[in-house]
């Protein structure tokens, strides 16, 4: 029984921390991009979750050595630049088709890091199901270029946050999280100052900024670091492959947002690639 819970216990992280951030971060698109657009949105968003988990775990009462300082920058940075490539996309390119895009940076970790001939078929069964659930792009010509560009850097950042990720992930999350959380501030939120200004600093954007900051950083960050301590990179990597699906089950709950067959056979195909994946994982 105790095995059994233990097994649950990344998928659950997982399945949180998807739906924490699909809730988060249609809030932030909704109320921030037209206050403070999308550098100003990523920098309300990284820079209060850095400063809400710093003030709650205090990493500077444990050392860290400097192979693993090393580490957890370079994961905050990927984390940073992640975020901001995802949102600069999402301004001229369809919110369906930056993440069909940015979903080839977990895929490919996941395909990369395959030692088993068995982890192919869940990585199939997911790319299938992402294929069914998300649009197909009929041109490439009709998408912006400079769109599509930050949509690739931000599958490439998601890559390498997940890399850099599981080699901190020997770390308590109350260091590797908020230090990384604080690199990846300190790279885009000067980005949104430059940008916007003093509008950060507007009652409005401060107050959706931290419950933005919670809803779609802090606590999906802080569960994708309890998954990453339990997973291989191929697991976490096809697992997290869950968020279209739940994205679209928050969509038909929250806004009336009917499925069709084939995108519910989507579905299923995702959660069956996830749940293959955790029971064959070491």
């Amino acid at each position: 029984m105790t095995t059994s819970r233990s097994a649950l216990i990344p998928f659950l992280a997982i399945l949180g921390a998807v739906t924490f951030l699909g809730i988060g971060t249609s809030w932030a698109k909704h109320v921030l991009f037209p206050l403070v657009g999308a550098q100003g949105t990523t920098a309300v968003r990284v820079g209060f979750s850095a400063l809400l988990l710093l003030l709650f775990y205090r990493p500077w009462r444990r050392q860290l050595s400097w192979a693993d300082a090393r580490t957890v920058a370079l994961y905050g940075l990927a984390l940073g630049a992640m975020n901001l490539c995802f949102y600069m996309a999402l301004r001229t390119i369809p919110f369906g088709i930056a993440v069909a895009i940015e979903f080839a940076g977990p895929l490919t970790v996941a395909l990369l890091s395959s030692r088993r001939a068995i982890d192919f078929l869940w990585v199939a069964l997911a790319a299938a199901g992402l294929g069914l659930l998300l649009p197909v792009v009929p041109s490439a010509e009709a998408l912006d270029p400079v769109g599509l560009a930050y949509a690739i850097a931000a599958a490439v950042c998601w890559g390498t946050y997940i890399v850099f990720g599981k080699r901190a992930s020997h770390l308590h999350s109350g260091l590797s999280v908020p230090l990384g959380l604080l690199m990846a501030a300190l790279l885009v939120v000067p980005v949104g100052v430059i940008h916007v200004g003093s509008a950060l600093l507007s009652p409005t954007v401060l107050a959706v900024g931290v419950g933005v900051a919670l809803l779609s950083s802090a606590i999906p960050i802080s569960l994708e670091m309890v998954a990453l301590k339990r997973l291989s990179r191929q697991s976490f990597g096809i697992m997290i492959s869950l968020e279209p699906a739940v994205a679209a089950v928050l969509a038909l709950i929250l806004l009336d947002e009917y499925l069709s067959a084939l995108q519910w056979l989507a579905i299923g195909l995702i959660i069956l690639a996830s749940m293959g994946s955790t029971r064959s994982s070491k």
